[in-house]
């Protein structure tokens, strides 16, 4: 997953302090200036997953600082192994 984060020039992560992730550590790639793309790292027993959202904030200084106005999960548990997961990551990023 580090090289999907790298090649899409992600944010590193850092803990939500919103409340909207459960104090999850979140990354986030800019799409445009009130959009972005976050993936929220999260822990389920031992195993680490990935969820993907599309959200809305008014600026990138409010992510992982106050609620977006808009959150859209796009995929449950991420795997890059899965090609409709790429695809959905690239539709959004090109």
């Amino acid at each position: 997953m580090e090289n999907v984060f790298r090649y899409y020039e992600f944010s590193g992560f850092f803990i939500d302090n919103s409340g909207t992730f459960q104090e999850n550590d979140i990354c986030f790639s800019e799409l445009n200036e009130q959009h972005f793309l976050i993936f929220e790292k999260q822990y389920k027993g031992t195993e680490l997953t990935y969820n993907l959202y599309v959200s809305k904030f008014n600026s990138k200084k409010e992510i992982g600082q106050k609620p977006p106005e808009i959150l859209e999960l796009l995929v449950d548990n991420y795997d890059k192994s899965i090609p409709e997961h790429r695809i959905v990551l690239r539709k959004y990023l090109y």
